[in-house]
């Protein structure tokens, strides 16, 4: 699963970098992945969790995605301890433990 975030947070960094495999990569996974399209759905949810959680905009964003596109998983870079842990719409899974 994905969203309009995941993606711009990823790939124009790596078109701008000229990393052709990773952006290979990439262009092959969103592809395939199922898209959550729904940002008004999206911005209202992700309102209102930043408010109850403390997140972060972009944080708030991909929370709100990830929980309306059903995510069974919510994988993230984020270490323990950061706001995104707080939230209760999903239950984030640290990617390097």
């Amino acid at each position: 699963m994905t969203s309009p975030f995941v993606y711009l947070e990823l790939v124009p960094k790596a078109i701008y970098y000229k990393k052709r495999l990773e952006k290979s990569f990439y262009e092959e996974y969103f592809r395939v992945a199922e898209w959550i399209r729904d940002l008004e759905k999206v911005e209202a949810l992700a309102q209102a969790e930043a408010a109850k959680s403390g997140l972060a905009a972009m944080d708030a964003l991909h929370v709100a995605a990830a929980h309306l596109a059903g995510a069974d998983e919510f994988v993230t870079t984020e270490r323990a301890g950061k706001p995104i842990y707080r939230s209760s719409l999903i239950t984030p899974i640290y990617a390097f433990a």
